[in-house]
């Protein structure tokens, strides 16, 4: 079966079953009350090998917000985005020069809210390997190739804890060569593998 076929029955079975999964962290002690969330989405590329892998980015160590820190493509969805798949398209191709027209489209995974105020939508789909991707360089340092496998695969993630603003905040980590992979990343990641079926772990 082909890779495109595969994952989109894999996430259609993963869609009908109950899943524990990471509805994300919105406890924010500086804000009282309820807290509109900005919608957002990130492409979940992965690349059609015999081994797919999955592209990441590094983000440019100049950015105000989480910088140096690996990445889906993604971002806010603007209000020229007819949905979340345009968004996520759009800012993979601004980010990375990644055409829209060579992503086949599987859906849309896991919402994923974070403390910082978005709503985002996973979105995945298959691409050709080895396209000539370049980053831009006011927004991406780098992207680079992971083994999907690897980055699903529940024994390479780390979960962890930490104190943030009188908070404490769970997360993961996932190391892959000289790579950190970690918060929001590793927890849509780590939502994907529990949905397509990888692991059955409760949040």
């Amino acid at each position: 079966m082909a890779l495109a076929e595969t994952l989109r029955a894999a996430l259609a079975d993963g869609h009908r079953r109950n899943i524990g999964l990471l509805p994300g962290d919105t406890r924010d002690p500086r804000i009282d009350g309820e807290r509109v969330l900005a919608p957002a989405a990130v492409l979940v590329a992965v690349t059609d090998r015999s081994n797919p892998g999955l592209i990441l980015t590094q983000r440019a160590s100049s950015l105000r917000k989480h910088p140096g820190q690996v990445a889906l493509p993604g971002g806010r969805v603007d209000h020229t985005d007819s949905n979340e798949i345009a968004a996520a398209l759009r800012e993979a191709q601004e980010e990375i020069a990644l055409p829209p027209d060579q992503v086949q489209v599987i859906g849309m995974s896991d919402r994923y809210h974070t403390f910082t105020g978005f709503d985002i939508v996973p979105v995945l789909g298959v691409v050709p390997p080895d396209l000539p991707l370049v980053p831009q360089a006011d927004e991406v340092a780098d992207w680079f190739e992971v083994p999907l496998g690897f980055v699903l695969d529940p024994r390479n993630r780390i979960r962890k804890s930490a104190i943030f603003e009188g908070v404490e905040r769970h997360y993961y980590e996932i190391f892959w060569q000289e790579r950190r992979i970690w918060g929001v990343t590793a927890a849509i990641l780590t939502n994907l593998s529990r949905r397509l079926g990888y692991d059955h772990a409760s949040a």
